[in-house]
């Protein structure tokens, strides 16, 4: 994919409304400090477009990318922050709640996680939330640099059992350090966004 123009058109709030975009949105969804920021980033062939921080929670909004003119990136805050309170998680999770429910765009919503280790209940609920209002989640297995080569396919099959996946859901082991998973992350955006 040849990224020619990048725009952060939209960020939503808790009381926000949504925009009522016209092209096919592609969002991406998981546990603070997973590299959602770093991913999209990669995806966008920005350094450091959306901000990344060492500070898990940093994103509180959901954040519209403007690709190419032609479909948003669009980016949910992380869940699962233990040092937020209980009232600010419901805000969150009632804020994504309600965009994806009320989404007309939304192709696809990628699940990161990261490779190392096996996913959480957040993450499993999270899964389940998505494909319970009918998408079908693309999981996205993040800090795959972290890694020996010989303990991807074994950290893989950790990530399918964690989620209770099977062979049909795509896996895609990602690196933000080396772009690693980028292609393959860009062509199943491709294959989304073409079916209208």
């Amino acid at each position: 994919m040849i990224i020619k123009t990048v725009n952060l058109e939209t960020v939503c709030g808790v009381t926000s409304r949504l925009p009522e975009n016209d092209r096919p949105e592609i969002a991406f969804a998981g546990k603070s400090n997973v590299g959602k920021s770093s991913l999209i980033n990669a995806l966008m062939n920005r350094k450091a477009y959306a901000r990344t921080s060492a500070q898990p929670g940093k994103t509180q909004t959901i954040n519209f990318y403007n690709i190419n003119d032609a479909l948003y990136y669009v980016d949910l805050p992380g869940y699962g922050y233990a040092k937020i309170s209980l009232a600010e998680k419901e805000k969150w999770g009632r804020m994504v709640e309600n965009y994806l429910k009320k989404s007309l765009q939304l192709r696809c919503v990628f699940l990161l996680v990261d490779i190392r280790h096996e996913p959480s209940a957040n993450d499993r609920q999270m899964y389940e939330w998505v494909s319970g209002n009918g998408y079908r989640p693309g999981v996205i297995a993040t800090k795959l640099d972290k890694l020996k080569r010989s303990q991807v396919d074994k950290q893989v099959k950790l990530v399918r059992t964690g989620l209770g996946i099977g062979q049909d859901v795509t896996v895609i082991p990602f690196s933000a350090e080396t772009k690693q998973g980028r292609e393959e992350i860009w062509r199943l955006i491709e294959e989304l966004t073409e079916q209208g």
